[in-house]
């Protein structure tokens, strides 16, 4: 575990008067990352390699270390992260305090499932050992990074025949069939997805579905090469827009079809795309994502498809997919039992907040919750209501530690 000189260190930088977070790659969308007033610790430095057992499949590194270039390293040697997220480029930090969900919590659940121990240094100097089973473990994974900083951490990887996957892409029409698809795919499916037409009331969609393969190909994994040129003076991402590229991309995958694709582009399509944000314009957007039960899934997603168009708002980048039966790990993890769904829309200031009203009454109802790794404006009480493991977490944050996300949902 860390040296003398490593505790000394991070003691010291936590060593404040001044409340102090955790800061990695800033790729939460919301502002779990962000402390106005007070100080962030940037852990990016915190980026060695400490072992790797070839046999075993355990990773130990230190908490800045990408999930990217742990990928780039061990893939080769016949191991991948059992569980990453949208974006590659998080470090394993950020990945547990968030306990970060992919395609596949069906079998493999989120992160914080397969890590088997980290350091947490305290802002009162101290530095504990966390393994599973103990309560300051519990509350660190998925604890928003407020128990503490994360400064090593012991991952259990899997093992995977290469870089490839083989994928198979089948159009719905309408939710019925999407929960038809999801289900039938579990047994013999490791990862699954679906984009929906969220302008569609029906809530057609495509699904996707994928196993990784032994390809026998060797060429290189792909490197992000494009970039978002300017910040245009509105938002791209529009009722003009929109529309018509969502029936765009739909007929361009009506039909059944199968491919080999490398991991980086079937997890990570947009980091292909840098600075894709600057589409949304100088106002920015906002992502949506609520997890519902599995018994009210389908009529609380109609509800939200409902809501939407009635709005007149949409998104292009709107997923639909589902959680295996497995609780969660972390006292304020987000995976649940049930069905996500996660939509980007532009900041139309008020016209956006009434939208989110609308869908929180939905959450509410139907007794689900929103990400808080996304959110930027969730109430306090949806919080609540949302994650009634609440109490027993809170006698574990380190008081040196807040959040303007914790102000806005905690209080302090």
């Amino acid at each position: 575990m860390l040296g003398l000189s490593d505790r000394a260190r991070v003691a010291g930088q936590l060593a404040t008067d001044h409340p102090g977070l955790a800061w990695g790659m800033g790729r939460s969308y919301g502002d779990v990352g962000l402390n106005p007033g007070g100080l962030l610790w940037n852990t990016t430095a915190l980026d060695r390699f400490i072992g790797f057992d070839e046999q075993q499949g355990l990773l130990r590194c230190e908490a800045g270390v990408l999930l990217r270039d742990i990928q780039r390293l061990c893939v080769p040697r016949g191991w991948m992260l059992p569980v990453v997220p949208g974006t590659q480029l998080v470090t394993v930090g950020g990945a547990i305090a968030n306990d970060i969900h992919g395609k596949n919590h069906h079998l493999h659940g989120s992160f914080g499932d397969h890590v088997a121990a980290f350091s947490l240094a305290r802002t009162d100097g101290s530095l504990a050992r966390c393994v599973p089973g103990q309560p300051l473990f519990a509350a660190t994974v998925g604890g928003l990074g407020l128990t503490g900083v994360i400064v090593e951490a012991e991952i259990r990887l899997r093992r995977v025949p290469g870089p490839w996957l083989c994928i198979e892409t089948l159009p719905y029409r309408d939710l019925a069939q999407f929960f038809d698809l999801a289900d039938a795919s579990e047994a013999g499916w490791e990862h699954t997805v679906s984009w929906i037409d969220c302008l569609n009331r029906s809530g057609r969609g495509i699904f996707l579905r994928a196993n990784p393969t032994d390809a026998g190909l060797r060429e290189p994994p792909p490197r992000a090469s494009r970039r978002v040129p300017f910040d245009p003076p509105v938002s791209l991402v529009n009722r003009l827009s929109l529309r018509p590229f969502n029936a765009v991309y739909h007929a361009m995958q009506r039909t059944r079809a199968t491919r080999i694709e490398h991991y980086e582009q079937f997890f990570h399509p947009l980091d292909n795309l840098l600075e894709w944000n600057r589409i949304y314009g100088p106002r920015g957007f906002y992502q949506y994502q609520c997890a519902l039960p599995r018994a009210a899934g389908k009529l609380g997603v109609q509800a939200m498809l409902e809501t939407i168009a009635s709005a007149g708002m949409g998104s292009f980048l709107a997923v639909l997919k589902t959680f295996g039966e497995r609780e969660p790990l972390g006292m304020l993890s987000f995976a649940r039992p049930g069905v996500t769904l996660a939509l980007d829309f532009p900041n139309r200031g008020e016209h956006t907040e009434a939208l989110f009203a609308s869908l929180d009454a939905i959450v509410r109802e139907t007794g689900g919750r929103l990400y808080p790794a996304k959110d930027a404006r969730m109430p306090r009480e949806l919080f609540e209501a949302g994650y009634p493991r609440l109490p027993e977490f809170l006698p574990h944050r380190d008081p040196g530690i807040s959040s303007a996300m914790s102000r806005r949902l905690m209080g302090s």
